[in-house]
Parts: C-alpha cells; sequence; structure tokens
C-alpha cells in the first residue's frame, strides 16, 4: 500500500492544485494514452505507453490498444485522462470520432459526433464500459479532443474540447467548456475560448504560480501560450514563448518531468504533434515555464508514432500494476 503523502503529490501535480507541494514527490514513472491514427480498424482507439523518465517511452499490451469503443462512431480519437481530485481513481475521455469508418471529414466537421466517449478506473487496470455522453450545444457540427481540469475554486472539473456550430454556419471552431462534478452529469456548455479564427487542441497545465494554456491556432496554425492565476481568467499571451513561430503542430501536451530538488528548478515538457510532415510528436523542454523558453529536447524516444494524447504521472504501485498488467515492449 503507497503512502498518502506520496500520492497526494500526484493528484496535486496532475490536477493543478497547490503545485508547490506536488513538487516535494518525483513520479516513479508515466503513463502515455494515445491512438495511432487513420489506418486500420483498431488505428482510431486508446492505446498505452509506459517512461520512468517521462522521456523514453515503451508500448503496452504488445502495442494492442487497451480500449476500445464501439459506440456512436465506432471509434475514439485524442485520448486524455485525468486523475480524480480525490485521489480515488480516473477519468479517461476521448473524441467520438472514426474516419476510418466515415472518411468524410467535411461531414465530421458539420454533422458529427455531439458526445464524448467516457471510461472510468480506479488503478488504470480494470475499466468501466465505456459510455457516450452528449456535451456539445444541440447545433454543433462535431465535439473534438476533449481535456479536463480540475477547478479546486468551484469544486468541479472543467471539461472542454473544439466544436463548430450551425448559427455560423460551422464558419470556425472554438473551445467550448462544460463543468461536471463526476463525468455523468455535465451543465450547460458555454464558450471558453473564441479567437478570430478556428482554434482547437487545447490543454492546461498549472505551474507553481499559476496556470499555462497551449492553444492551437488555425490563423498561423501554430501553438500559442497563455498564462492566468485561475481557470476563469483573465487569460494573457506569454510573450516570450519561444515556440510560436513553429507552424505545422497540434495536439500540445505539457507535463512536469522532474520536479525542483533544492536549488535545481522543475524541468517541464512540451510535446507537439508535427501532423504536417507526419512526424508525430517532438519534445521540448524549459527550467522557466513562466518564460516558456522551450527548447528542442534530446533523449526523447516513442515505440510508434504516438499521436494526440496526454501524460500522468505515476506512483511506484502504480507503475508496478499498469507494467505487470499490460507488460511493457519497445
Amino acid at each position: 500500500m503507497q503512502s498518502s503523502r506520496p500520492l497526494l503529490a500526484f493528484v496535486l501535480l496532475a490536477n493543478g492544485v497547490a503545485a508547490q507541494a506536488a513538487e516535494q514527490a518525483a513520479p516513479a514513472g508515466f503513463l502515455f494514452v494515445t491512438f495511432r491514427s487513420e489506418g486500420g480498424e483498431l488505428a482510431e482507439q486508446v492505446y498505452f505507453g509506459l517512461s520512468e523518465d517521462g522521456r523514453r517511452w515503451s508500448a503496452l499490451n504488445d502495442s494492442q490498444p487497451v480500449l476500445v469503443s464501439e459506440l456512436g462512431e465506432r471509434g475514439v480519437r485524442d485520448p486524455y485522462l485525468i486523475r480524480r481530485a480525490d485521489g480515488e481513481g480516473f477519468y479517461l475521455i476521448a473524441t467520438d470520432l472514426s474516419t476510418h469508418h466515415n472518411g468524410d471529414w467535411g461531414r465530421a466537421v458539420r454533422a458529427g459526433s455531439h458526445a464524448i466517449i467516457i471510461w472510468e478506473s480506479e488503478d488504470l487496470v480494470d475499466w468501466s464500459e465505456p459510455r457516450r455522453v452528449e456535451v456539445a450545444p444541440d447545433d454543433a457540427g462535431c465535439t473534438w479532443a476533449p481535456e479536463a481540469v480540475y477547478d479546486q475554486q468551484q469544486g468541479d472539473y472543467l471539461v472542454f474540447w473544439a466544436s463548430t456550430t450551425a448559427r455560423d454556419d460551422f464558419a470556425k471552431h472554438r473551445i467550448w467548456a462544460a463543468r461536471t462534478k463526476d463525468f455523468r452529469d455535465f451543465g450547460e456548455p458555454f464558450i471558453y475560448i473564441e479567437k478570430p479564427t478556428t482554434v482547437i487542441d487545447t490543454t492546461i497545465v498549472h505551474g507553481p504560480d499559476a496556470y499555462y494554456r497551449f492553444t492551437k491556432d488555425e490563423k498561423f496554425k501554430a501553438i500559442t501560450m497563455e498564462t492566468s492565476p485561475s481557470i476563469d481568467g483573465p487569460w494573457t499571451d506569454v510573450p516570450t514563448f519561444s515556440l510560436a513561430k513553429l507552424r505545422g503542430y497540434e495536439g500540445p501536451e505539457c507535463y512536469q518531468i522532474e520536479p525542483a530538488s533544492g536549488d535545481k528548478p522543475a524541468v517541464w515538457g512540451l510535446i507537439l504533434d508535427n501532423y504536417a510532415r507526419g512526424r508525430g510528436y517532438q519534445p521540448y523542454t524549459t527550467t522557466d515555464l513562466a518564460a516558456g523558453e522551450f527548447e528542442p529536447a534530446e533523449g526523447f524516444e516513442f515505440p510508434f508514432r504516438f499521436r494526440h494524447g496526454s501524460v500522468t504521472p505515476l506512483s511506484a504501485d502504480e507503475l508496478k500494476g499498469v507494467r505487470a498488467a499490460y507488460g511493457a515492449t519497445k
């Protein structure tokens, strides 16, 4: 049985609460949830990767999907794993979409799913059956790349995603959001991010002093970085973000690779999916998250081309359990 202190630290780190306390404990490893792009009956399902250092990744379950959905569109993309705020389990959410079963992107944008697919688990090994929950507005054309963050001030989770809507003839994607306490009942959806042009693929992480938000802005097909003292804003651009001029990237995910220790600052990773060149995730790291001064990183390895997914820190017991359940292969 793991002690409550390390578990509490992982809960804090994963949910953006009291980050200073979370920095006192280093994770034993990391779990990557992802999908394998288009290219077959099972490519758009949930795959797991495992790492002890957050850099070198091995495939789990013999590189086969761990979770499969036959609900709705009969496929899932962009999986996102969040630890429950009470530390008693996990929620995994994903886009209800399969280009294998229906490759018409026009239909997917204008007449796609209003729902997300949700799994639950207490230990990352035993999983509930998937359920399909409608969260988007009634006139939405799609519901893409859902993520979530726990809002300590509100005492609930903010779930957010990208949708087009009929009210402007599906002209652009906006980031919509809804609140939930249990990932079963959701509040009314509302516009969370509105920009002059399409925005998709938002992710939020809590640093030692503020929240940081990364989003793909289609105006330049680039990633933006913003900061705010709270999830509800106000959000302001980080002017020194070093990757703002990169083009052809999406699916940003940011996570703490190494906690601060003594005079040594924390190391944060930012991985970006280089979809335009079909290279999958490209890694960058920084020791100054607030400034957004990321540099290309060395020493990252992926067993296959990971696509838009998420990274979760693991305790020693969780690492042991996942490895025993699914094995690890290169």
